[in-house]
């Protein structure tokens, strides 16, 4: 199988920094893969190396085939990228937006009306696209931006934290467009602080961690190998709190279940614990208001590979 990307031993090193300490992952034609990891873990000097915009020490990365080192110019060309913040000039129209970037990329000027026309219409931007840039909403720039990134056709698209700062409404529009794409062939590699983004939207996920790839796998694989499942217990008497979380704790048998907001959360890997429990809350005379096994979230999987590591004294991303 030809990958769209292929990254293998990528290694890159900031003074005394250590961003990339051999990173190796693959991206299936047609698919998403979720790029997690705390802040400063190296997702966007990875993403950075792939758009040919940073040279690693060591290693190989490509896109489609094409080496992003020797190929740069193959690349640039299938491959599409969109970073954190909406790079719109906000003095031009939406399509002044989209126009110039194709008249950049070499094409005719009623080509790249023709090219903008067709996106501003994807992107449900046609009726905006004579307004400035600047009138418009953070979700409306961030679709404005995701058009732009595709005028050229790309094969592949680099989204780093495509949603960050759109409230929930936009953030939803923006995932509802990147599966529109997909289901049309593109090939997305995703970087995001949102774990549910992640869980929406990728195929699959590598989990990176002070530069080095420390998980990898599917959202449910990463869930049952790191998490497994959580019971949640919630006595209706706040009083009982003690008693209850001394119950559970014997029942699940290992590891410390965690109190919050008169909340008690245990991991576990025993689906039988859930019935044992039932029956010791009853013998016990505990009442509950509520009682539940899950499966753990991406969140607590997150949390459990990272060690909640001090990622607010890292600075190189």
């Amino acid at each position: 199988m030809e990958y769209a990307i292929q990254v293998e031993d990528l290694t890159k090193r900031f003074s005394d920094t250590q961003a990339l300490a051999g990173v190796d992952f693959t991206v299936r034609p047609g698919t998403v893969l979720g790029l997690l990891g705390p802040n400063g873990s190296g997702k966007t000097t990875t993403v950075r190396i792939l758009a040919t915009l940073l040279k690693a020490d060591s290693g190989r990365a490509r896109i489609c085939g094409y080496d992003v080192a020797t190929e740069a110019h193959e690349v640039r060309s299938l491959l599409g990228v969109t970073g954190q913040y909406a790079a719109v000039d906000e003095k031009l129209t939406g399509m002044h937006n989209l126009v110039l970037v194709g008249r950049l990329l070499g094409l005719s000027k009623s080509a790249a009306r023709r090219r903008s026309d067709e996106l501003l219409e994807r992107f449900g931007l046609t009726d905006s696209a004579g307004k400035l840039a600047g009138s418009y909403s953070g979700g409306m720039r961030r679709r404005l931006d995701l058009a732009a990134s595709l005028v050229g056709q790309p094969s592949v698209l680099c989204l780093d934290e495509p949603t960050t700062g759109l409230d929930p409404r936009s953030r939803s529009a923006v995932w509802e467009t990147v599966r529109g794409l997909v289901a049309d062939g593109l090939t997305v590699l995703l970087t995001t602080q949102y774990l549910e983004e992640a869980d929406q939207l990728a195929d699959d996920l590598v989990v990176i961690d002070h530069g080095k790839v420390i998980a990898q796998g599917t959202a449910d694989q990463l869930k049952a190998k790191v998490g497994g499942q959580t019971v949640e217990v919630r006595p209706a008497d706040p009083q009982l709190l003690d008693d209850t979380l001394r119950l559970v704790t014997e029942v699940i048998g290992n590891g410390a279940p965690s109190v919050e907001g008169g909340l008690i959360t245990a991991a576990t890997q025993d689906p039988s614990v859930l019935p044992a429990l039932v029956r010791r809350l009853d013998d016990a005379g505990i009442a509950v208001t509520g009682l539940a096994l899950r499966q753990a979230s991406l969140d607590e999987v997150f949390l459990t590979l990272t060690g909640g590591s001090d990622e607010e004294k890292r600075t190189v991303a």
